[in-house]
C-alpha cells in the first residue's frame, strides 16, 4: 500500500510512470529525509502529538536507519514510492504505531522541499569547497608565472601583451564573482519550508521556528503558500549558481585547447594526462579539457531547462516538480568533476618560457610604442599614426620592454586582493553553524 493509497490498486503502468526515476535519485536525499524527521518529530513532541517515550522511541530508530544510509545498508524497496515512504514504512514495522504519527502536521509536499534543502545545502558546500581549492592553485600558478609573458588576443587576432599572472589570475577572479552567486542560492536553500504541509499549512499547533532552529536554517519561508512555490524556483536559482562556474571552467577549457595546439605551443601536460588516435601516433590530445568544456556548456544549459519545466506553472503543488531532480541532480555531480580534474590537471601544467621572442609577436608592442611616444609628449593621436605608417611601412621596431603598473596590469596582478575578496564571500557562508545544528540534532 502506498502511504496515500485508499482501497483501489493503482494501475501498474500508471505507478511506472509516475513513480520514475524517484527511487534511485532519492537515495540521495536519504540522510536528510531522516534529519528533517528527527527534527519534526521533536516539535511534534513539545506540542503534545507525541509522548516523551514514543519521541525517545522515533529517535533512536531513525538515528538507526540514518546509520544504515551513512553505512550505504539503506534502499528503496520496489513497492515502495519514495525515500519518505521508505523510511515511514520502516520505522513502523520497528516499532509500530509510533511510527505512524510522525507525518502529522506535514506532507510529502514539505517534506521533499526541506529534504531537498537540505540536500542543496550540502551539495553547495562540496562545490564552494572545490572552487576554493581550484581558486588557490589559479592564484598560486598567477603568482608563479606572474612574469612570464604571452600573448594577448582581441578577434582571436594578436593584440597586446598579456602575461601567465594575468591569464591564470583572471579565471581566480572570475571564480570570486561566481561564488557571490553561489552564496545567494545558499541563502535561498537556508529558508525552513517544513510545516507549509500540503503547501497551506496546519491545523495543528505546529512550532516552524523551532525546525528551523534545529535544522541550523537561517529562517523560514513564512508564508506556507510562497514556501511551495519556492520548488523549481530554488532549484532555477542553484543551477543559474552552477552555470556560473560551468561558463569560467567552459572558458578556460576551451583556452587551454588552444594554447596546447601546436601552433601556439604555450603549455603542455605530461604525456599521461593526454590521449592518443588510434592512426596517428604523434597525437597528444587534450580530451580532459574537450569533456570539461561539454560537460560545463551542458550546465550553463540546465537553468533554462529547469525554467522550461517550470513556466507557467500556477501557485501549489504540481508533478512536474518531480522531475526536476533528474536534470539538477547530475549536473551537481558532474560539476564537482569538472572543479576536482581542472584542479588535478592544473597541478601538473608546464609554461613556456619566452614565448614573445618570436618574430610573428612583434606587433603586440605596437601599444607600447604608441605609450612611450604620447608620454615624451607627442599627442596620442599623432603618436598612434606614427607608428601605424612605420607598421604600414615595413620600419617598425618593437620595444619589448613592459611597463605596465596600474591596479590588475601585467605589474601589479592585485592577487592578494582578489584573495580577499573571496575569503570575504567564503565567510558569508557559515557551513560551521548548519552542521553544528545537524551533529547536535544526531548527537
Amino acid at each position: 500500500m502506498k502511504i496515500w493509497q485508499k482501497n483501489v490498486n493503482v494501475n501498474k503502468d500508471i505507478e511506472t510512470f509516475t513513480v520514475g526515476k524517484d527511487r534511485e535519485l532519492d537515495l540521495q536525499m536519504a540522510a536528510f529525509d531522516v534529519l528533517g524527521s528527527l527534527a519534526h518529530v521533536e516539535m511534534l513532541e513539545s506540542i503534545g502529538l507525541l509522548t516523551a517515550d514514543e519521541l525517545k522511541a522515533i529517535q533512536k530508530e531513525l538515528k538507526n536507519i540514518y546509520a544504515d544510509i551513512e553505512a550505504g545498508k539503506f534502499t528503496i524497496d520496489d513497492t515502495v514510492e519514495d525515500v519518505h515512504s521508505q523510511v515511514e514504512w520502516l520505522l513502523t514495522q520497528r516499532i509500530g504505531d509510533a511510527g505512524k504519527k510522525i507525518h502529522s502536521g506535514r506532507s510529502r509536499n514539505d517534506q521533499v522541499l526541506v529534504d531537498l534543502k537540505l540536500f542543496f545545502r550540502s551539495c553547495i558546500e562540496e562545490m564552494v569547497g572545490n572552487t576554493s581549492v581550484l581558486f588557490g592553485q589559479l592564484l598560486e600558478l598567477s603568482n608563479t608565472h606572474k612574469d612570464k609573458l604571452l600573448p594577448g588576443y582581441t578577434h582571436l587576432q594578436i593584440a597586446m601583451p598579456s602575461s601567465f599572472g594575468l591569464w591564470f589570475g583572471a579565471y581566480a577572479e572570475s571564480l570570486v564573482d561566481d561564488m557571490e552567486l553561489m552564496l545567494a542560492a545558499w541563502k535561498i536553500c537556508n529558508k525552513n519550508p517544513l510545516g507549509s504541509a500540503a503547501g497551506y499549512g496546519s491545523s495543528f499547533p505546529l512550532n516552524r521556528t523551532m525546525t528551523t532552529e534545529l535544522l541550523g536554517f537561517e529562517r523560514l519561508n513564512y508564508n506556507v503558500v510562497y514556501a511551495q512555490m519556492g520548488r523549481g524556483k530554488t532549484e532555477r536559482i542553484l543551477a543559474q549558481a552552477m552555470s556560473s562556474v560551468a561558463a569560467s571552467l567552459a572558458k578556460m577549457a576551451m583556452d587551454v585547447c588552444l594554447f596546447i595546439n601546436q601552433n601556439f605551443g604555450f603549455i603542455s601536460f605530461p604525456d599521461e594526462l593526454t590521449t592518443g588516435s588510434s592512426i596517428m601516433p604523434h597525437k597528444k590530445n587534450p580530451d580532459v579539457f574537450e569533456l570539461i568544456r561539454s560537460r560545463c556548456n551542458k550546465i550553463q544549459a540546465l537553468p533554462n531547462e529547469i525554467a522550461m519545466m517550470i513556466t507557467n506553472l500556477p501557485s501549489g503543488y504540481h508533478r512536474d516538480l518531480q522531475l526536476l531532480k533528474e536534470n539538477l541532480f547530475p549536473a551537481i555531480t558532474s560539476l564537482n568533476e569538472c572543479l576536482e580534474m581542472t584542479t588535478f590537471m592544473l597541478q601538473n601544467i608546464t609554461v613556456k618560457d619566452n614565448i614573445l621572442a618570436d618574430k610573428k609577436y612583434a606587433y603586440l608592442f605596437s601599444v607600447e610604442v604608441v605609450n612611450e611616444l604620447a608620454l615624451k609628449g607627442t599627442p596620442f593621436r599623432e603618436a598612434y599614426k606614427i607608428v601605424g605608417e612605420s607598421i604600414e611601412n615595413g620600419t617598425f621596431t618593437p620595444g619589448t620592454e613592459i611597463h605596465h603598473t596600474h591596479e590588475g596590469s601585467i605589474g601589479n596582478l592585485c592577487n592578494s586582493d582578489i584573495e580577499d575578496m573571496m575569503d570575504e564571500i567564503l565567510s558569508q557562508f557559515k557551513f560551521e553553524k548548519t552542521k553544528e545544528a545537524i551533529q547536535q540534532l544526531l548527537s
